[in-house]
């Protein structure tokens, strides 16, 4: 990504759709996680994605970034702006409960975080961090290949960091079967994420024992 980037801000056209394209299901991912269920009937996620990118699209020559994570940084800004827009929309009593999904893809430029299971360390080298955004890519990316029972199981529990509890209240099913939809979900995405990213093992980590899980 980070010669797209480069190319794209020297005016590379078919750069800059190549960069664009390859974070549409990151992006993606954000709004559904930013989409709670109180805001469904009201707000489309895919109309966030949307005009986020056309936005960006829009603004490309003003963003001042050079990186990777910068890049990715900006159009978490876009989004949140985008989500707040039609927060404003609704009532009071409801701004005061997206509050938390607001703040999922509300990044200040210094954030790298993004949705990633483990933080970027403060520490990391160059080539540390582009290899932590080239994996939040790739994860969203795998992420948008699963059936959308697993992509709701995991915006909910490894995005919204909800308790299983809610997980399954949210899901219309009992807790151990929330549970287990949720750990057959990061067993596909697991076999979906190549070798080489070692992505695969940190989200082995990451699951833990069922039973254990709040």
């Amino acid at each position: 990504m980070h010669e797209c980037l480069a190319l794209a801000k020297r005016g590379d056209g078919p750069a800059r759709e190549r960069l664009f394209a390859a974070c549409r299901s990151y992006v993606a991912l954000l709004a559904r996680a930013n989409v709670e269920k109180w805001m469904q009937a009201k707000v489309d996620a895919s109309d966030l994605v949307q005009q986020t990118l056309l936005d960006a699209h829009r603004d490309f020559d003003r963003f001042a970034g050079q990186t990777e994570g910068e890049w990715l940084a900006w159009l978490r800004q876009i989004l949140a702006h985008n989500t707040g827009d039609a927060i404003r929309h609704f009532g009071t009593a409801e701004k005061r409960a997206a509050k938390r999904e607001v703040s999922l893809a509300g990044a200040g430029p210094d954030d790298s975080a993004g949705f990633a299971w483990e933080p970027v360390s403060p520490g990391a080298s160059p080539s540390q961090l582009a290899l932590h955004n080239e994996s939040e890519l790739l994860l969203a990316e795998a992420i948008d290949k699963l059936p959308e029972d697993y992509r709701d199981v995991i915006v909910l529990r490894n995005l919204q960091r909800l308790p299983f509890d809610e997980v399954a209240s949210r899901l219309n099913r009992s807790r151990p079967a929330a549970q287990m939809l949720w750990a057959r979900a990061i067993q596909k995405l697991r076999e979906l994420l190549p070798d080489s990213s070692g992505l695969g093992q940190q989200l082995g980590c990451s699951t833990g024992t069922i039973g254990d899980e709040q």
